[in-house]
């Protein structure tokens, strides 16, 4: 299996999965104010229903929520893919 291509430098890739489409908006519209991001391309989760979300933000033009939290958290060093992810 290929690994996915990353995104460009200073800007990352996020996927929200969610059993409502609505709680789907309400985090993308979060991440929305914090950095600068892209639209939001939906799709379905599943079998079952649920919304998937992909988003790109730009880490690079963050808000003030963003910057503070990220300035105040350490970097974790374990880099460790979930047993769910691709």
């Amino acid at each position: 299996m290929m690994s996915p291509e990353l995104p460009s430098a200073g800007h990352a890739e996020i996927r929200i999965v969610a059993a409502d489409p609505e709680a789907a908006r309400h985090v993308a519209e979060i991440l929305r104010r914090c950095f600068a991001a892209a639209e939001a391309r939906s799709y379905p989760a599943g079998p079952d229903g649920g919304t998937r979300l992909h988003l790109t933000v730009d880490t690079t033009r963050m808000a003030e929520p963003a910057r503070s939290w990220l300035l105040a958290s350490q970097s974790s060093r374990d880099d460790h893919t979930q047993p769910d992810e691709i």
